[in-house]
């Protein structure tokens, strides 16, 4: 693959252009059937019309009658990954709600991206009310800062091993494939024509400096797909933020620790967790 890439950015730039971008918003094969294959337990499962698109919902408990955890997976994952907290939720008073973003688990469609994992979010939130808390994973965890940015109601934040940068995670998709670095930028610049936007305007800095209210984020050191630094420059810019560094859970295993779930909880509770992560344009970052 790296080599077509190669190739194909000398003798054929436009065509190797589209496919890296066309690549770049399709989920990983064979992640739809893990998603469906995988366990929901007692959860009731239905799908709700959005943008044009059959979403898939899970709801664990009364989210009418309970207050409510929303939850947001990440880029080729589904909704009943939050399932290791379920239990613990539950017995804390809250009901559940998770769904699979288009083009992932159990909803329609085949492309998407971050601005449509945004506005999926917040149309799962309108549809369900103001939320305790919104719990996001990964693309969901940056997905999950977005919306709250732009008007998701939740009382507070968990961000899970958070994506804070798509021009980073586009450096990093271009290695991957071997595309070379002036044809990633034409990427760039094509998506930013076809969504009207800037790649900026989706960083951490630009939208968590904004969002008033509490947020825990939790990221492994040892990460390999999002880098540790990415969570860091959320709870860095995020006035009521909060981050817990863990070591050797690395990016999936992490959203399934007891001790993870377990600390959230406390945070939830109204417990301190984790670390304030303090910064001005004259001195480096540190922890108070």
């Amino acid at each position: 693959m790296r080599l077509r890439f190669q190739l194909g950015g000398r003798l054929m730039p436009r065509t190797t252009v589209e496919r890296a971008g066309s690549m770049f918003c399709t989920p990983y094969p064979g992640s739809r059937r893990r998603a469906q294959a995988a366990p929901i337990d007692d959860a009731r499962l239905a799908s709700c019309e959005g943008a044009g698109t059959a979403v898939a919902e899970y709801v664990w408990g009364d989210p009418t009658a309970q207050p409510y955890v929303l939850f947001a997976h990440g880029w080729s994952s589904y909704g009943a990954r939050i399932l290791p907290w379920v239990g613990s939720l539950r017995a804390a008073g809250y009901a559940v709600v998770a769904f699979d973003q288009a083009a992932h688990g159990r909803s329609d469609g085949n492309q998407t991206n971050l601005p449509e994992f945004t506005a999926r979010l917040l149309e799962v939130g309108r549809r369900h009310g103001p939320a305790a808390a919104v719990i996001g994973h990964s693309l969901g965890g940056a997905a999950a800062g977005l919306a709250l940015a732009r008007g998701l109601q939740a009382d507070c934040a968990v961000l899970v091993a958070p994506a804070a940068d798509p021009v980073d995670a586009g450096r990093r998709f271009a290695r991957e494939i071997g595309l070379p670095d002036h044809l990633r930028q034409r990427v760039f610049e094509m998506f930013e024509a076809r969504l009207s936007m800037r790649f900026a305007d989706l960083q951490a800095e630009n939208n968590a400096p904004g969002i008033d209210r509490p947020a825990l984020v939790v990221h492994d050191l040892e990460d390999r797909e999002v880098p540790w630094s990415e969570g860091e420059r959320w709870a860095c810019h995020w006035p009521r933020a909060r981050l817990l560094s863990t070591r050797g859970l690395g990016h999936h295993r992490i959203l399934d620790d007891a001790g993870v779930i377990a600390a959230a909880l406390g945070f939830l509770r109204g417990q301190s967790v984790g670390e304030r992560v303090v910064s001005s344009p004259d001195l480096a970052r540190s922890v108070a």
